[in-house]
């Protein structure tokens, strides 16, 4: 009876352990270190920034522990280093080629979809219209068909450069958060047919951008020059340009940094958000009225 007792004691516990670090479930191991050099509550910043590393450091772990956790914290600190300088290469690279600094101009976007759209299409006068970026792309639908029956679009092909998709998909996320006309194209997929899917349409809705934007050497319509400046600047000090903090003269980012000017842009193109909810809402509304129209004659004839 009593070691019946002890087993259900153990298991009830759930296979703590005692004071000494050892546990009370004799199946589990043992902590040979034991409770004493268990570390203190976990760092709730940044474990791996310079406080978090004084922080890690200054734990109280055996010899052999401290030489692991230094030896990972030193790997870290040259895969960081080498993905430093690989981001200084790709940053100078990207200020030397115009049409990342064009697609920049789509809130949104950042460097790295900058680069990769631009890396994956390469020439664009070798797609003559948008569905064929498109579909390059592998954001067109399926579409099945019988005979002279209705088609059948389903799904999105996954067809192509499937690393432009996916940062295609991820400029989209970021969309959905800032205002804008593509914003309220987001949503208004998204109230009908969910978030994913709204996703995927405003990607596929952005390689249409796309495409028009460089076969025809143009700008964003509604682009933010406060925030064009502000991520042309960041990337120009990952290139390793100088910094002129601390100078008289005002830097190229400088309105950025400014409220006024960053609301003002904001209202701009909510204004512009706006506009695009209304001509789809009249759009619908002609739409309706024509379809119902339509169907008039049809019972008269």
């Amino acid at each position: 009876m009593d070691a019946g007792r002890r087993n259900r004691d153990a298991s009830s516990r759930g296979g703590r352990t005692n004071t000494a670090g050892f546990p009370d479930d004799p199946s589990q191991e043992p902590d040979p270190f034991g409770s004493a050099c268990q570390p203190d509550p976990p760092y709730k910043g940044t474990l791996f920034s310079k406080r978090g590393r004084t922080w890690l450091e200054a734990q109280p772990l055996a010899e052999d522990q401290r030489r692991v956790v230094l030896r990972h914290a030193g790997e870290l600190d040259r895969l960081g280093g080498e993905l430093a300088q690989i981001d200084k290469c790709l940053a100078q690279t990207a200020l030397q080629e115009p049409r990342v600094k064009r697609l920049m101009t789509i809130t949104g976007v950042d460097v790295t979809v900058a680069l990769s759209i631009v890396a994956a299409v390469g020439d664009i006068e070798r797609f003559s219209s948008p569905e064929k970026l498109v579909s390059y792309f592998g954001l067109n639908p399926r579409v099945r068909q019988s005979g002279d029956k209705p088609a059948y679009h389903g799904r999105i092909t996954k067809q192509g450069r499937a690393h432009a998709r996916s940062m295609l998909v991820e400029a989209a996320w970021v969309i959905s958060g800032v205002p804008g006309p593509l914003r309220a194209f987001f949503m208004r997929i998204r109230d009908k047919r969910g978030k994913h899917v709204a996703a995927v349409a405003t990607a596929r809705k952005l390689a249409v951008i796309v495409w028009h934007m460089l076969s025809k050497d143009e700008d964003y319509t509604w682009s933010r020059s406060a925030l064009l400046d502000w991520k042309l600047r960041k990337l120009e000090l990952t290139a390793g340009y100088p910094s002129h903090r601390g100078g008289r003269a005002k830097g190229s980012a400088a309105a950025y940094s400014n409220k006024s000017v960053r609301d003002s842009e904001r209202e701009t193109i909510g204004n512009a958000e706006e506009i695009y909810r209304r001509f789809v809402a009249t759009w619908k509304q002609q739409s309706s009225e024509g379809g119902s129209g339509a169907a008039h004659e049809v019972r008269r004839s």
